[in-house]
């Protein structure tokens, strides 16, 4: 749970900047690929992160600016970066201006249970964290290659000067 504003708007940052390398790294014909037969696609999971920031948002008060839960996902891997980078950036302004430390111990009906917006922000990051893990399978898969979002992914250490892991 945050308890500072500004501890959430660091963590925000850093979790934020993850997610737009990942989404940065798809391609059009990558938000295709399908998890399994009758799952959700890659681009239908970095779409509903995006539109999870004002969906969950929205039930603290907050109305930071995004695609509502029935906006269609886009067919353009660079559109849902940039409406996620709208939406997050707006998170961020509402947050500083509407909320500050003790509004962070109210709590708000989300999903049927109470909870403390402090913990809510740890939440959506987590949600984000989650999806972005399954989108890195989705990503191999597809045949792309997987950013290092924290620290350098398989690909990666070639450039720090150092081999593959083994496997």
């Amino acid at each position: 749970m945050f308890s500072k504003i500004e501890h959430f708007r660091d963590a925000w940052d850093a979790d934020a900047k993850a997610t737009r390398i990942t989404f940065a790294a798809l391609t059009d014909e990558s938000l295709k690929q399908y998890v399994a037969d009758g799952h959700r696609t890659m681009g239908r999971i970095a779409w509903h992160i995006t539109q999870t920031i004002p969906e969950m948002m929205s039930r603290t008060g907050l109305s930071p600016e995004g695609p509502s839960e029935k906006d269609p996902a886009p067919e353009s891997a660079a559109e849902i970066l940039r409406q996620y980078n709208h939406a997050a950036a707006s998170l961020i302004e509402e947050v500083t201006k509407k909320w500050n430390d003790e509004t962070l111990e109210k709590s708000d009906d989300l999903y049927g249970s109470q909870w403390k917006r402090g913990v809510t922000l740890r939440i959506l990051i987590e949600h984000q964290v989650h999806h972005r893990g399954q989108m890195t399978v989705l990503m191999r898969q597809a045949g792309l290659k997987v950013p290092g979002a924290f620290g350098p992914s398989k690909e990666e250490w070639g450039n720090y000067g150092m081999p593959e892991p083994e496997i």
